[in-house]
């Protein structure tokens, strides 16, 4: 038996090899394939259950297990496992780019959307259709025959420059080690990261101290290390990854202009301006001209607090690291000093107090105060031993979902955190599935016997990731194509996520999850407020950092045109000189491991952290008007937010929780940026 095509339960990840791939993806295209056309043939006025129940029941199978592959693609990558994906990807790709063009099926949607039967569906299986008729646009239906063809190939060289763009990354971020023998050169770095870089090298058969460019290796670095020739070579290696200055066969510049080609050819065969109209046409952004106002404006209330930002950074490396021209490897050793000097404490101290355990305790108390659910530990089959898996249920015991936590970083694993779905929630007719969400991150593993400790950066991500699991997992909503965080706006898709975060600035919340990995003593009360008065340090530099990505990001999806004139790097020298305070250096090659609008969704989207941003920060101030940990403001975001999914526009959600539609406000105060810059905040 195929363990990719067995559907009794979780995935069977155990017993997954490479050589099942080709056999699964060949027998399901071909069993969907056979399924349309079944019911195309089906002379049957069209319902929900003769038409859309069974062909999304064929549709999630082809999902769950691609997305397995997928899934393993990106945290075991293997050279066997690599060329079974690239291998398939192409047929997955043609048989949705067919599925998207296939007119008969088109008609089929078009007449359930004008029968009766239509005003007799939820509203739910409303939106389902709607969204389908829409997509069928955007997937190339209504193209002229002789257009189709090419819009397949564009479609499917996208899916391929995607999957190129992601392993060349991860192989240039693999490739790269730095073994030290002088402990000298290490001076200012903290025990545990030595220790960290000791067990890494000895892992092969070195001695001294290895450094890579996985950040649970590279930040303590960048942070601690008072050698600036060590922090300017891991920095050089770092931002020109996958570019020119490394192996030809990893450089992604060609792949980014062949990607921004071929969306442009995209939107111009779907009759849109560009790219960026193309991307919007599905989320909350009404144009991108809305969008980078809005960015244009958060940028104008950011600026000055990080022009502020900057010159008291540069001031304090000149006068009291006697660092007279601080360059961007500088930026985060001048800053962890001046946090130290300014808030008496630094991310090294703070991180004593969070060792793993006692986090996700900390975290899984927080989900019963505010929802009264249960996280407990569960048994399922994983892809590596560091792996664990947990099961939620309410206070009666009824499952809710269960969760997979990959916590660590490691050879083969794509950077970054993220959440996926396993399995979606669904009820199509006697089958019925319960969410299994994926949730994964790129923290610093245990030492020894010792458990891992988590900066307090490294919880805030936790609890964002958190975030979109809890989207996913607590959806009420049986229809899998709007239930959790299927088919919300992906502007919108970040609101959990971020409204999670807060949390982690809550005294009632952070005591739980904190206990001295020498002492067992709870984090300081003193040393939280310190934590706290830190909370918006360098926030205008951040702010300004990241409308500089999704300006940049909306401007090179938008009436860019790669070689024509200018260059990618070009543009993005532009849109620094607009909102950039830091300015990197010339050999920067920041597009070239950019793959979230490259390789991932974002594309034209990055703006949707902040647009995002001001949707939590306002959802969150209900609950600091009721009570952080009011369990009726709990209920009503859960019954409002996450248990909708994507069942209905997430403006409307938002306006059902808040009562109102969302204001800034929140997010400025939230940020630091009330009041005048020029005083500290």
């Amino acid at each position: 038996m195929n363990p990719l095509l067995d559907f009794s339960g979780l995935p069977k990840f155990a017993a997954i090899k490479p050589e099942h791939v080709t056999p699964a993806v060949d027998r399901l295209l071909q069993d969907n394939r056979a399924l349309v056309e079944r019911l195309l043939a089906d002379a049957a006025a069209p319902t929900w259950e003769n038409f859309i129940q069974p062909l999304d029941a064929g549709l999630e199978r082809l999902s769950r297990a691609w997305g397995q592959v997928g899934h393993l693609h990106h945290v075991v990558s293997s050279p066997e496992l690599r060329d079974a994906y690239n291998a398939n990807l192409p047929k997955i790709t043609e048989f949705y780019t067919d599925l998207s063009q296939n007119l008969a099926l088109f008609a089929k949607y078009k007449a359930l959307r004008n029968s009766a039967e239509y005003e007799q569906l939820t509203p739910a299986r409303k939106k389902i259709i709607g969204d389908e008729l829409r997509d069928f646009v955007l997937g190339g239906a209504d193209l002229a025959q002789d257009k189709k063809p090419r819009f397949k190939t564009v479609q499917e060289e996208l899916s391929q420059l995607a999957s190129k763009f992601s392993e060349n990354l991860l192989d240039a971020t693999d490739a790269f080690a730095l073994y030290i023998d002088n402990a000298e050169q290490l001076a200012g770095l903290p025990d545990d990261a030595l220790a960290a870089a000791q067990q890494a090298a000895a892992a092969d058969g070195k001695s001294g101290w290895k450094f890579t460019l996985q950040m649970p290796s590279y930040l303590p670095l960048m942070q601690y290390c008072d050698n600036r020739e060590l922090r300017e070579q891991l920095y050089r290696a770092y931002v020109t990854r996958a570019s020119e200055f490394g192996p030809a066969e990893l450089d992604n510049t060609p792949l980014i202009d062949k990607i921004l080609a071929l969306r442009s050819e995209e939107a111009t065969l779907l009759g849109y301006p560009n790219y960026a109209a193309v991307s919007l046409a599905t989320k909350m952004a009404e144009s991108p001209a809305q969008v980078l106002q809005f960015l244009r404006d958060i940028a104008a209330k950011a600026k000055p607090y990080a022009q502020r930002d900057w010159q008291e950074l540069s001031a304090f490396a000149r006068t009291e690291l006697g660092i007279a021209d601080p360059q961007a490897w500088d930026l985060a050793y001048a800053g962890e000093k001046l946090r130290l000097a300014r808030y008496a404490f630094s991310d090294n101290e703070v991180k004593q107090y969070f060792p793993e355990p006692v986090v996700l305790d900390g975290l899984f108390q927080l989900l019963q105060r505010l929802f009264g659910l249960s996280v407990k530990p569960d048994r399922a089959e994983t892809w590596h031993p560091d792996v664990r898996f947990y099961r939620i249920e309410h206070a009666d015991g009824r499952l809710v979902g269960q969760f997979y936590l990959d916590l660590y970083a490691r050879q083969g694993k794509r950077g970054g955190a993220w959440m996926d779905d396993a399995i979606t929630r669904s009820r199509n007719g006697d089958v019925s599935n319960d969410p299994v969400a994926y949730m994964v991150c790129n923290f610093p593993g245990p030492i020894g016997d010792k458990p891992a400790q988590f900066t307090h950066d490294d919880v805030i991500t936790l609890f964002h990731e958190f975030g979109h699991g809890l989207h996913h997992l607590l959806t009420r909503i049986d229809e899998r194509q709007v239930s959790g965080i299927n088919a919300v706006e992906w502007d919108a898709v970040e609101l959990p996520s971020q409204f999670m975060e807060n949390y982690c600035w809550e005294w009632d919340v952070v005591v739980q999850m904190t206990r001295h990995a020498e002492t067992g003593a709870p984090l300081p009360r003193a040393l939280f407020d310190r934590m706290l008065a830190a909370k918006n340090f360098q926030a205008g530099m951040q702010s300004a950092r990241q409308v500089e990505f999704a300006l940049f990001d909306m401007q090179v999806h938008g009436d860019f045109a790669p070689g024509q004139g200018k260059s990618v790097l070009q543009l993005l020298d532009e849109v620094r000189a607009e909102v950039a305070v830091a300015i990197p250096p010339a050999f920067n090659r920041f597009p070239n491991s950019f793959s979230h609008i490259f390789a991932g969704g974002y594309a034209a989207g990055y703006y949707s952290y902040k647009w995002a941003e001001v949707l939590s920060a306002d959802a969150y101030s209900a609950f600091e008007e009721s009570g952080v940990l009011d369990s009726a403001t709990g209920k009503r975001f859960w019954d409002e937010i996450l248990a909708v999914g994507g069942s209905r526009p997430a403006l409307e959600s938002f306006h059902a929780f808040r009562g109102r539609a969302p204001q800034i406000d929140a997010l400025l105060r939230h940020s630091g940026m009330t009041g005048d810059p020029a005083e500290h905040v």
